[in-house]
This record gives C-alpha cells, sequence and structure tokens, in this order.
C-alpha cells in the first residue's frame, strides 16, 4: 500500500467517525428535549361547505380574513417658520386697518375743516355786505340831514334875526308864528322837516347853558311824529362845548309832530340860538 492509499483510508474512517459522533448528538438533543402540552381550545363549527362558505377540503375562505384598514395620518405639528408667516400675516392685516382707519380720520377732519372755513367766509361775507349797507345807509341819512340842516340853518338865521330879543328859555307863545307844513320859528329857533307839521310849542333846552352860538340838529320822525333820532349837525353848529350840544338834542327829542299814514321816516332839523341875557 503506497503513501496515498493509506491517507485516503484514514480520511475515510475519520468521516465516519465524525459522522456518527454527530448523529448520537442529534438523538442525544431530541430526547433531553422537553415535550410541551398544546392548548387543544375550543372548536367552533363554521358550516359545511355549502352553509359555511368554506371549501370541503377545509381551506379558509379569503373572504373570512379581516381586511386592515390604516389609520389616518395624525396631523402634524405645525413648524416655527409656519407659525411666524401666520403671525406676520395678521400682523400686517392689522396694520393695513390701522392705516385705513388713520387716512379716514384725516379725510374727515380735512372736510370738516373745509367745510369749517367756507362757513365762517360765507358769515365774513354777510358780515361784510351789512357793514356796507349800513354805512351806505348813514351815509345817505348824513347827508340828507346836512341839507336839511343847511336849509335849516339858513332859516334859522333870519328867524333869529327877526326875534333877536326873546332869550333861549321864554315862552314859545312870545314869538310864535303859527305852525305851517314844512318848517316855522319861535322864540328865535327854527325847525323844518318836509311835509310835516309841528305840534304844540317848539321844546327850549334848559337855561344852564354857558355858551353863545348855534346848535343845529338833525332829527328823524316816524310816523306817528315822534322824534326817534337826534344828533348835532356840523353844518351850521358853531358851538363845541359838549353840554351845551347835549342840552340842544334833549330837548329835540322832546318835539311832536303831526302823524302820517305811511310808515316812512321823515328827516330835517331844529336850530337852536344860544344867548345869554
Amino acid at each position: 500500500m503506497n503513501n496515498n492509499q493509506k491517507s485516503n483510508t484514514i480520511a475515510a474512517i475519520g468521516t465516519a467517525i465524525f459522522m456518527a459522533l454527530m448523529v448520537l448528538l442529534l438523538l442525544w438533543i431530541t430526547v433531553a428535549a422537553p415535550v410541551i402540552e398544546e392548548d387543544e381550545g375550543i372548536m367552533v363549527s363554521f358550516g359545511d361547505a355549502d352553509t359555511g362558505g368554506g371549501r370541503e377540503d377545509g381551506a379558509m375562505a379569503a373572504a373570512a380574513v379581516p381586511e386592515l384598514v390604516a389609520p389616518p395620518p395624525a396631523p402634524s405639528a405645525p413648524s416655527n417658520n409656519d407659525l411666524m408667516t401666520q403671525e406676520d400675516e395678521e400682523t400686517l392685516a392689522l396694520q393695513r386697518q390701522r392705516d385705513e382707519e388713520a387716512r379716514q380720520r384725516a379725510e374727515a377732519e380735512m372736510e370738516r375743516l373745509r367745510r369749517q372755513r367756507e362757513e365762517e367766509a360765507r358769515v365774513e361775507a354777510e358780515r361784510i355786505a351789512r357793514e356796507k349797507a349800513l354805512a351806505e345807509q348813514k351815509a345817505k341819512q348824513q347827508q340828507a340831514m346836512d341839507k336839511a340842516a343847511a336849509m335849516g340853518a339858513l332859516f334859522g338865521q333870519t328867524g333869529s334875526d327877526e326875534g333877536a330879543n326873546g332869550a333861549v328859555g321864554e315862552s314859545a307863545s312870545s314869538g310864535t308864528k303859527g305852525n305851517p307844513v314844512g318848517r316855522g320859528s319861535a322864540g328865535g329857533n327854527s325847525w323844518n322837516l318836509n311835509g310835516r307839521r309841528l305840534i304844540g310849542d317848539l321844546p327850549h333846552p334848559s337855561n344852564t347853558f354857558t355858551q353863545e352860538g348855534r346848535v343845529v340838529v338833525s332829527i328823524i320822525v316816524d310816523a306817528t311824529g315822534k322824534v326817534v333820532s337826534a344828533m348835532v349837525s356840523g353844518n351850521g353848529t358853531t358851538i363845541s362845548d359838549e353840554t351845551t350840544r347835549q342840552l340842544a338834542v334833549k330837548a329835540a327829542l322832546k318835539a311832536k309832530f303831526d302823524m302820517v299814514d305811511r310808515p316812512d321816516k321823515a328827516m330835517g332839523t331844529i336850530t337852536y340860538n344860544f344867548k345869554f341875557k
């Protein structure tokens, strides 16, 4: 036997021994392993092939297996970026609302100021128009009074010449020439009122004056004959003493003329000549 054959024989013997040992090991594991009794459970009858929906070979139908439905995915929590974006949009919307309210308030205030300026301009224009009309009316009245005063002064000068010996304060009846329509004189004093007649005596100032000269009083007489306005006229007046001038005005306010059946007012003059006794 050569060396080759010897090696093959040894290998075969070793293999046989190894295989035998493995068989013995498996047998020992099988015998030593504990036997676990399984629970037999409760038998449930699913019916025969006709009523149970199964097959005669006992295989379970596929329809008997319940279908598992996947639960809906849980909503994901908003990220920080989403929260910041939402807050920015709300802030912008609130800011836009505030800007719009501020714009509306500004427009309302501008409209109020515009209407106020228009109202003030209208009131001012009406005031200027009234003052202008009043000034024109006063100017016309003054012109008429000055004209009447000039005529009265001329007539009063003649009357004073005719009654130069009379003194202020003496009885009007001593120099009365009657009460004609339009003008008349008495006691050195005279009156001039177009279309009207003096009723009674011409009132005289008190004798407390301290100046000599002439005071021409412009008068306005209403429809009832009452003197409703009296003021010293600069045309024909020679006395500058205010006390003496006021004595003439007070006396003129007491004069009484005849009534007329129209509401017109008549303008004229009363001329007083002041002389010491």
